[in-house]
């Protein structure tokens, strides 16, 4: 029996080893996985501090662009508004030359002279005139119109 009882240990050590080195090639495979993803995520990492630094090179760039276009721009607005006020500046000189000129030629101006009354008819004499014309004109067939 004691033969026996030591065939079983052993089977039961050789089992146990068995499924040691089965579990052992499982972590195998997937410490190799891992370790591909390892290159991959530092391919990856790589590329990604890449386009950091590209960006901030970009936008460094931008920054400076700004602020020299804030520049230009607030040196524009002020020479904008300084022409804005000589203009209204102008336009109020313009103003007053244009009603200085208008009293000028109002006072220039002759005053107008009365339009002659027509000359009055009596009644039996436009009614002589009207049939003095109506008597005139003819239709193409000879008769009066």
């Amino acid at each position: 029996m004691s033969h026996l009882f030591g065939i079983a240990i052993e089977s039961l050590v050789a089992i146990l080893l068995m499924l040691t080195i089965g579990y052992c090639m499982l972590l195998n495979s997937r410490l190799k996985r891992l370790k591909a993803d390892e290159h991959s995520l530092k391919a990856t990492i790589g590329e990604l501090i890449t386009a950091t630094e590209i960006a901030e090179r970009a936008i460094g760039g931008l920054k400076h662009t700004v602020r020299d276009v804030n520049e230009n721009l607030g040196n524009q607005l002020t020479s904008a508004s300084q022409m804005s006020m000589q203009l209204k500046k102008q336009l109020a000189e313009g103003d007053n030359v244009l009603r200085r000129l208008s009293k000028i030629a109002i006072a220039a101006r002759p005053a107008p002279e009365p339009e002659p009354a027509p000359p009055r008819i009596s009644p039996a004499q436009a009614i002589a005139a009207a049939a003095q014309a109506f008597s005139d004109r003819k239709r193409s067939d000879g008769l009066a119109a």
